[in-house]
């Protein structure tokens, strides 16, 4: 029996100028871009090969503050955060140390590959530990004159191949990565 690693993809939408929310973690911006045909630039294709998700505290706070239901009811679901004592709730576990022990954890058991959402800070700690192994990016034709970076504070220098390019209307460009040796 041959055992692969699960996947660590990092899949995210950016600015022209790499970053994937305002200061204060918004991502109203997003529905700025024409999209009349309600294109998901391949999102319902992506999330059938995630079985897990990883997202920091400040994500996980704005995406809650959408006052919608929880998007990955069907998935396993870890918020990184330095908050200690975090109550889980019915779909979310809250893990506040050693995160990249357990993500190291997580690609070892079986099953579907693992999103890393973000955010900034999240990405870098992970891409630094390289445990990132795949980016797929969605670059939207916009600069944000402030936010969040895509790789938060000091990432290390890390290569990777272009594995895919698709453009879609109004100027979006989907972007795929695949880390190479260092």
């Amino acid at each position: 029996m041959v055992f692969t690693l699960r996947k660590l993809i990092l899949y995210s939408a950016m600015s022209l100028n790499g970053k994937i929310s305002r200061a204060d973690g918004s991502v109203d911006w997003l529905e700025s871009i024409p999209n009349p045909d309600q294109l998901d630039y391949g999102y319902g294709e992506f999330i059938k090969t995630i079985g897990t998700t990883i997202q920091g505290g400040n994500t996980y706070r704005q995406l809650i503050g959408w006052d919608v239901p929880f998007p990955y009811p069907d998935t396993e679901n870890f918020v990184f955060t330095r908050k200690v004592g975090q109550a889980d709730t019915e779909f979310v576990r809250f893990i506040s140390d050693h995160h990249v022990a357990f993500t190291q954890e997580l690609k070892e058991k079986a099953g579907k590959n693992i999103w890393l959402i973000g955010g900034g800070q999240i990405n870098t700690l992970l891409l630094n530990a390289g445990l990132i192994d795949e980016l797929h990016l969605h670059v939207m034709p916009l600069v944000l004159p402030d936010g969040v970076e895509l790789f938060e504070g000091t990432p290390d220098l890390t290569h990777f191949a272009l594995t895919h390019t698709r453009q879609y209307p109004a100027g979006v460009l989907e972007l795929r990565y695949t880390r190479t040796g260092d």
